[in-house]
């Protein structure tokens, strides 16, 4: 039976919250349930935790999360349903600030302008407009031209103001280029308000915005190193895992020591290191073990055959050795103080085709033959080639078995036996017999 058929508690536990953790924020999921008020609000009258309750809340009551925005799922068909990137006006904000962007839109409140209306509703007069220019542009367009025809206008200026496009007019022409950054990078290097170009974009630049949620879309599961990520991101190494981890990638690029090495001498997490490699530089990986590498394309290890590269360089000026001169592999082992046994296993796994052909000698006819045989059956060969002396008689001349060198001979030298055949003819035809 295996471990996991044992019936311990751990293998039966059902998948779910914990009693402790249920109870924890039964209140605040009854409250984001059956009110509209936000998730900060909720766990600031409950007194927990803002993350965990957002955790909670979407991992155990998604459907709760759905409804908000209007998608009505029961809980076991939320619980297949992906939560994106939910864009736009909160259910919360909607409801706060519904009934003063009515009034915004209705003829009853044209006299008001937007602060006055404002505090008829108990708001803010900034967070209105806010959310007006944000969410409702129409509104504020429509509102205007009915207030200037009407003769009510109180002619201040409306839209962008002059200093505001030349502050951040840097920030937006780095964003509209076509590398793309971050926002806060763009604020960062035109050193400006990060807050405030954000504002200035969702306001101003809804065109640049939208572009910029689409190619972000377009990156979503899509992680390549140098490219974005669907956060916006750029799915590169930290600057200072890059450099933590320099001077090992220079000698794994550099060097056959193995990765196991490289981290015992640059004092690195060896572990670490693995993980640097299989995440930012799988092809001086795949270089190593000689496979071919696409970005974006699994690796199939499984049919990789595994080799330390620090044995390759240890072998390598032995294996041109063996086959400049055609030596024997116990000579040439021997001539780089190499252990014989070992450098045939490594011959057999990594150049089997070398292996095969190791000690084998080429005829002139182009036939593979063993160069100790040749040696042994060389004169005896040539004499049977040449002479009509018998296979026998050259056998107990040389101190050989005849079979077996008879066997040699037309395996090898088949074209032989029909030539001494005919100096045989022609020795008895000689003596008249």
């Amino acid at each position: 039976m295996s471990s996991l058929d044992n019936g311990s508690p751990a293998c039966n536990r059902k998948r779910g919250p914990r009693p402790e953790t249920v109870e924890k924020y039964r209140e605040a999921v009854e409250l984001y349930g059956f009110t509209a008020l936000s998730s900060r609000e909720i766990c600031v009258r409950c007194g927990v935790s803002l993350k965990g309750f957002q955790c909670h809340i979407g991992r155990y009551h998604r459907h709760l999360v759905l409804a908000r925005y209007g998608i009505n799922r029961s809980p076991e068909e939320a619980a297949d349903i992906r939560l994106g990137q939910l864009r736009g006006q909160l259910p919360a904000t909607r409801a706060k600030y519904r009934e003063a962007i009515e009034a915004c839109d209705s003829m009853d409140y044209i006299e008001l302008n937007v602060s006055q209306i404002a505090r008829e509703f108990g708001l803010d007069g900034t967070n209105l407009g806010r959310q007006l220019r944000t969410h409702y542009p129409g509104v504020i367009e429509r509102r205007e031209k009915v207030r200037e025809r009407l003769g009510i206008s109180d002619n201040l200026p409306r839209g962008t103001r002059r200093s505001c496009n030349k502050q951040y007019a840097g920030a937006v022409e780095l964003l509209r280029s076509d590398r793309y950054i971050t926002v806060q990078e763009a604020a960062e290097r035109c050193n400006v308000s990060y807050s405030g170009l954000e504002q200035h974009l969702l306001f101003y630049h809804k065109d640049l915005v939208g572009k910029r949620i689409r190619i972000r879309e377009q990156a979503v599961r899509q992680q390549r190193k140098g490219k974005i990520t669907g956060r916006g991101t750029l799915h590169a190494p930290k600057p200072e895992t890059v450099a933590l981890y320099a001077e090992a990638l220079h000698l794994y690029r550099t060097t056959p020591m193995s990765a196991r090495r490289i981290a015992a001498e640059t004092k690195v997490s060896r572990k670490g290191f693995y993980e640097y490699l299989q995440t930012w530089h799988m092809d001086l990986v795949c270089r190593r073990k000689g496979i071919p590498y696409e970005e974006g394309r699994h690796v199939d290890w499984s049919k990789v055959r595994k080799y330390n590269p620090a044995a390759k360089a240890k072998y390598a000026a032995a294996i041109d050795r063996l086959k400049e001169s055609g030596l024997p592999t116990a000579k040439v082992a021997a001539e780089f103080g190499l252990h014989p046994e070992c450098f045939r296993q490594y011959l057999k796994e990594h150049e089997p085709e070398l292996y095969a052909n190791l000690g084998m000698a080429r005829t002139e006819s182009g036939r593979m033959v063993s160069r100790r045989s040749m040696e042994k059956y060389a004169e005896a060969v040539r004499l049977y080639g040449t002479t009509a002396e018998s296979l026998k008689s050259l056998a107990r001349r040389f101190g050989l078995n005849d079979c077996s060198l008879g066997q040699f001979i037309r395996r090898h030298f088949p074209e032989l036996t029909e030539q001494h055949q005919k100096l045989v003819q022609q020795e008895n035809s000689g003596t008249g017999i």
